[in-house]
This record gives structure tokens, C-alpha cells and sequence, in this order.
């Protein structure tokens, strides 16, 4: 019997492309000894390559894609003023010539100016986006709003813009970066890396996370996969997931795979918030930058592998932790990370 196959839909979907792949899947070796419990292995979605790299260049070829396919001139993404996502929107807009207006949401209360101006927001910068401000962190509609009003001037100016929305309710295009992620993972177990049991990823806006599983139970692979909240707690950010993958289902055509018992969160390392840094979250960079010369950041990967460790010690299992990058930030929380 052959192997099974992603859904037909998705190879009828415009897509450009962007990222490095397929990204390596490495044991953790020296982690896996101190830790002592569970194998624990590392997806380097670091190593996608363009402008530093990370999860969202896979999510940006099917967006991308799409906008090139509407002759759009000009991209318009909304994030945290450390946004990754922002970043690499600027950086594929570039690759095809268009304008970038990015907003940057004030989502994590800081004063600071190497907060405000160094990491992400330097790049942003640097690759040449207009910068737009909103006041609010958590109103996303009121957010998506203030998008949608920059693409109206841009209209009105004779450009063709095009917003990516990351809010339900709009077709979660990002996510099938990561249903493709899926299968790349699959194909690595198939030639030769050790089966795993646990799959352990940030989720935020959803699109990984909610992609990943799905790509996952449509290949018929068991694993359980851990979404770490990094924004909403967990009761939040299951609905949000259910929501995420009903949408891919939709998007592609077909029937869901996913239930609702596959969906598995934990907000245990969410505290003290979005942004926000813990005891146990800059033990975590640490540990796995002294033992893997791997580089996470206090936002989104280093409370991943702090999940990833407090559950290695808990289980014999092969754990896989998705490095989505994020690199740039690290040097935003300079005086944090150096105490």
C-alpha cells in the first residue's frame, strides 16, 4: 500500500518558495543525558533561512503565493513590536518587489529602548518596511481594523495591497506551511530518524501548531502534539486550535482529521505573560544553549523547551521539539537574559 498523501487542494494552491528545505531533524544528545528521561530530538525551523530565518517563511510561501496571485504591490502584516512574523513579511515582500506596511501592537508592557528599537524592530528597519503603531495588544479586530484602513489609503494611492490576517476567521493559509511541515517529518522517520511520540510547538496565533497536527492525522501519525501557550491560557487557546483546524479542513476540501481529544495544550509556562520572561524560561535558554549550542528566544521557543524538559523528565518517550527561530529577539531582552 502506498504511503499516504497530503490533500490533492493543496498542490492547486499558489505557493512560492522561500524557505530551506527540508529543515534537519537532530538528536539532542547532551540534553537527553542530563535531562535523563525522555529522547529528545530538535526540528530546526531556525534554519529556514531568509532574513534569520524561523516557522513563519514556511507559512509565508502559501501567503505569498497568494498575493502574487491577486498582482499585489504591497504587504501589510500586524504583530507585537517584537514580531517575528513581521520580519519575515517585510524579507518575502522583498524577495518580490512589493512595499511593506507593517503595525507593530504594543502587546508587552515595556519602556525600555533596546526593547523598542533592537532585535526585531531594528530588522524591520533595516529591511526597509514603513512602520505603523497600534496601542492596543489584545484587540485583534481593532488591530485587524487599522490594517485594513492603511490597504484602503494604498488603494486609494493606485497599489494593489494585500493583508495577512492572523485572526480566526480568515483562511489560515500559514497553516498549510506547517501540513506540509508534517509530511517532511514523516519522510525523515521513513529514512531513518527514530520515531517519535510527542511533538512539542508554540502556540499563538495557531497556524503551526493547528497545521502541524493536522498534517500529522491526515498521514495517519499518532503522535501527540503539545501546544505550549505563549498568549492565551489553555482553556483560550483550545478553541482557538478547534477553530484553526476546522478552517485547513475547509480550506482544503476535505473531511477533518483532528478531534478534539488530539488537541493538547499546556499554559503551565504561559506566566507571567505574553513577552514576559520566568525563572524557568531563562533556565531553559540556558540549558540549551550550554548543552546544545542551540539559540532560543524568551517569547516563544524557550518556554517551548522549558515545557520539553519538565516533560522529558516525566517520560521514557522521543520527544520532537520544533525550533520555530526567533532569534532576533534574544537581543531585545538583553538585561533579562544577561542577569
Amino acid at each position: 500500500m502506498p504511503p499516504p498523501r497530503l490533500p490533492a487542494k493543496l498542490e492547486q494552491l499558489p505557493r512560492v518558495a522561500l524557505a530551506h528545505l527540508p529543515t534537519p531533524l537532530e538528536p539532542m544528545a547532551n540534553l537527553t543525558r542530563y535531562v535523563g528521561g525522555a529522547q529528545m530530538l530538535v526540528k530546526r525551523d531556525d534554519c529556514t533561512g531568509l532574513a534569520m530565518g524561523g516557522n513563519k517563511i514556511r507559512q509565508l510561501e502559501f501567503y505569498l503565493g497568494d498575493a502574487r496571485s491577486r498582482q499585489a504591490d504591497a504587504l501589510l502584516i500586524t504583530g507585537a513590536v517584537q514580531s517575528n512574523f513581521v520580519r519575515s513579511a517585510i524579507a518575502a515582500g522583498n524577495r518580490f518587489g512589493m512595499q511593506s506596511h507593517v503595525q507593530l501592537e504594543r502587546r508587552v508592557e515595556r519602556d525600555d529602548d533596546l526593547y523598542a528599537t533592537s532585535g526585531n524592530v531594528l530588522l524591520d528597519h533595516l529591511l526597509g518596511a514603513t512602520i505603523h503603531e497600534y496601542p492596543d495588544g489584545e484587540d485583534e479586530a481593532g488591530a485587524d481594523r487599522q490594517l485594513e484602513a492603511i490597504a484602503g489609503e494604498l488603494r486609494n494611492d493606485g497599489h494593489t495591497p494585500y493583508v495577512i490576517h492572523l485572526a480566526p476567521g480568515h483562511a489560515p493559509l500559514g497553516a498549510l506551511g506547517y501540513v506540509v511541515a508534517a509530511e517532511e517529518l514523516v519522510q525523515q522517520v521513513q529514512s531513518g530518524a527514530p520515531v517519535f511520540d510527542e511533538v512539542v510547538v508554540a502556540s499563538g496565533s495557531g497556524h503551526t501548531h493547528a497545521g502541524l497536527l493536522f498534517g500529522l492525522r491526515w498521514l495517519g501519525c499518532p503522535a501527540v502534539v503539545t501546544g505550549v501557550c505563549v498568549r492565551r491560557d489553555a482553556l483560550q487557546q483550545r478553541e482557538r486550535i478547534l477553530t484553526r483546524v476546522h478552517e485547513i479542513a475547509e480550506l482544503l476540501e476535505v473531511d477533518n482529521p483532528v478531534t478534539a481529544d488530539d488537541i493538547v495544550l499546556t499554559d503551565a509556562f504561559l506566566a507571567p505573560g505574553y513577552g514576559l520572561l520566568s525563572n524557568g524560561t531563562r533556565d531553559a535558554i540556558s540549558l540549551a544553549a550550554k548543552y546544545e549550542s542551540l539559540l532560543m528566544d524568551p517569547v516563544y521557543t524557550g518556554k517551548v523547551m522549558a515545557a520539553a524538559v519538565a516533560r522529558a523528565t516525566e517520560t521514557a518517550a522521543t520527544i520532537v521539539v520544533v525550533h520555530t527561530g526567533g532569534t532576533p529577539a534574544i537581543f531585545a531582552y538583553q538585561q533579562e537574559l544577561a542577569e
